[in-house]
């Protein structure tokens, strides 16, 4: 299994320093040249690899960590995303009125298409996200919801594996609305850095 993250500002960084402490390889890229961020990446980890966008986007499983306008952009750097499973990192700040009604991840699921889209990692501000998940024998909780329940298991496996606790929360407009941020509406579990004893 291969694992990229698109976007390298607070919550990318954040993600990259998950994977840094467990020594598991994540290629990094930005609609820039690896070049202008390969210092903050070799400052995080050697398993922290620069990349074009081209090169990263063909990992398995990719984490979305661009704003959320980016998101069609990163989209159109393939015509069908099949077999690869995206995780939706991002919130809508500003109104949600272009939504048509839609949790902001049901629309980031259509312009990925082919996709597995899991929404994950965007319930905590990226300082929290960036620190070690483990506290007290505790584990920091994060929340994943999807339409698509083969998503879920492997994208749960891995938030175990970078020390969270994953709490599922089912269909994105069911459980996943109280993970969504649109406009000034936001859901009850957002910001909310709760713990949970690993089984």
């Amino acid at each position: 299994m291969s694992y990229a993250i698109i976007g390298f500002g607070k919550i990318g960084q954040a993600l990259a320093k998950a994977f840094a402490r467990k020594g598991i390889e994540v290629s990094v890229a930005t609609t820039r040249a690896p070049e202008s961020f390969a210092a903050d990446a070799a400052a995080i980890g050697p398993t922290i690899l620069p990349k074009t966008l081209a090169e990263a986007i063909k990992a398995d499983t990719i984490f979305l960590a661009v704003r959320f306008e980016a998101h069609r952009d990163v989209a159109k750097a393939l015509a069908n995303w099949e077999g690869k499973t995206v995780i939706d990192t991002t919130n809508l700040f500003p109104g949600p009125e272009e939504l048509d009604g839609l949790p902001s991840s049901a629309v980031v699921a259509k312009a990925f298409t082919g996709a597995k889209l899991v929404k994950g990692f965007n319930h905590l501000i990226a300082a929290t996200l960036a620190t070690d998940p483990v506290v007290e024998g505790g584990h920091r909780v994060v929340f994943l919801s999807s339409d698509d329940e083969d998503a879920i298991a492997p994208v749960s496996a891995l938030a175990k594996q970078l020390g969270f606790a994953p709490v599922t929360l089912g269909r994105l407009g069911e459980g996943g609305a109280l993970v969504h941020a649109r406009g000034r509406t936001w859901g009850p579990l957002i910001f909310q850095d709760l713990f949970k004893k690993q089984p």
